[in-house]
């Protein structure tokens, strides 16, 4: 089935589904005439067990290597309980905090916030955790997509070259030359939008949109 089939059939994004497939936790094949991906029931038995245990917040790794045999599902829900259980502490701490700033009346323009952060600072020491603000450094996974565009632009380049080249020196009739011409600025403006929608599916990949579903 086509993946517009699997995604009303899931209830999971066509971007999700493909992020699933770069992360090796799906196999479909492709047509051979169209090159479209054909997506078999066992594809979407797999997307349902992986929206089960991304929907519970297990993380795309501990889902690969149940799928590889790495670990039992039993082993790897023991090993989420005690995260949730932790998750959970964390929560209360917070809960906690803003409590205490409800209590005490804080107002945001007279808040005194280097207080309340040196507060956290102690209680992280203790291993509690708080909303991390390290933003996820997604410059690698950029890097492919890239890497990839520029080479296909230099060799459409290249071939532009020749064919002007070819032009000047052995002229074709007009129609002909702008035609062929045509070829290499489609390929060109068709990478470069699949630059753009490549690099705005890393930017609000899986992890955005996990809550959606």
């Amino acid at each position: 089935m086509k993946i517009n089939e699997v995604e009303q059939k899931v209830g999971i994004t066509k971007k999700n589904i493909r992020f699933y497939e770069d992360q090796g936790l799906i196999h479909p094949t492709r047509n051979r005439n169209n090159g479209y991906r054909n997506y078999s029931d066992e594809d979407v038995n797999e997307l349902y067990k992986i929206k089960l245990l991304r929907k519970l917040s297990v993380p795309i790794k501990e889902i690969h290597r149940v799928q590889n045999g790495e670990v039992t599902l039993e082993a790897c829900m023991e090993s989420h309980i005690l995260h949730l259980a932790h998750e959970r502490k964390n929560l209360e701490r917070m809960q906690n905090m803003c409590e205490c700033m409800e209590s005490q009346n804080a107002e945001y323009f007279s808040i005194d916030a280097l207080s309340y952060l040196e507060q956290m600072s102690l209680i992280e020491e203790g291993g509690i955790r708080f909303m991390n603000l390290h933003s996820i450094d997604k410059t690698k996974q950029k890097k492919g997509p890239w890497i990839a565009a520029i080479v296909v632009v230099l060799i459409m380049a290249l071939f532009m070259a020749i064919l002007i080249y070819a032009e000047l020196t052995d002229p074709l009739p007009i129609p002909l030359f702008a035609g062929i011409m045509c070829i290499p600025i489609i390929i060109i403006i068709g990478t470069l939008l699949a630059l753009r929608q490549r690099i705005q599916e890393i930017e609000g990949g899986e992890q955005d949109e996990a809550v959606k579903y």
